[in-house]
């Protein structure tokens, strides 16, 4: 469970937020919308623990129960997916997901983890691929799959299907929703598209904090 307790974010004498309080369930999925400039990308940064040093932030992050208020980014287990899958471009596909591994995940286990992975997202056998060589779908499943095999207790998903051609982004929407439900994932989504929220859940308007469902 990810849970935010009276967050107050400013910059200078401008409140972004104000007593913010929201609690995530493990494995569901909280849709965030607003327009541009709101504080979106703010809040994010603040749950990653990267919060530029111009805004100043008050309130309480947990997981699962563990307060994460201080800790740095590697320590919150809190993952993120972008809008960009940022493959590192000189890097196999298999070396690409290596970095995301836990370093308890030692020797030949490393490959085999990687290569289970692949086959159960459809990819078996793309572990010595060129990223560049990929689809736009199949990058996206392998920028999911990064994220997912760095164990987060929580995901932040920034917008994540909006470079996706329309029948791709359908198909993603869902294995990602999929993943998450699977593994249990307490999940903010960032969107400005109201398609992306999954069927029933929660979206809170930024510009409002007015909660409702789809």
């Amino acid at each position: 469970m990810l849970e935010i307790s009276n967050l107050t974010l400013r910059c200078g004498n401008q409140t972004l937020l104000q007593r913010l309080s929201l609690r995530i369930e493990p494995g569901e999925i909280v849709t965030l919308t607003g327009p541009s400039g709101s504080g979106k990308s703010t809040l994010l940064n603040w749950l990653l623990g990267d919060l530029d040093a111009a805004f100043q932030a008050s309130g309480t992050l947990q997981l699962n129960h563990r307060t994460l208020d201080g800790l740095a980014i590697e320590a919150r287990a809190v993952g993120i997916l972008f809008q960009d899958d940022l493959l590192f471009a000189h890097l196999s596909v298999g070396q690409n997901l290596a970095f995301a591994l836990p370093a308890t995940v030692k020797g030949a286990a490393r490959r085999q983890r990687i290569e289970q992975s692949l086959a159960e997202m459809g990819l078996a056998g793309f572990h010595d691929r060129d990223p560049a060589t990929l689809s736009g779908g199949q990058r996206a499943r392998v920028s999911l799959m990064r994220a997912l095999l760095a164990e987060p207790q929580a995901l932040l998903l920034d917008e994540p299907f909006s470079r996706l051609d329309a029948v791709l982004r359908v198909q993603f929407r869902s294995f990602v929703f999929e993943q998450i439900e699977r593994l249990r994932i307490p999940t903010l989504l960032v969107t400005h598209d109201l398609a992306d929220v999954p069927p029933g859940g929660r979206v809170l308007d930024i510009s409002t904090w007015q909660p409702y469902h789809v």
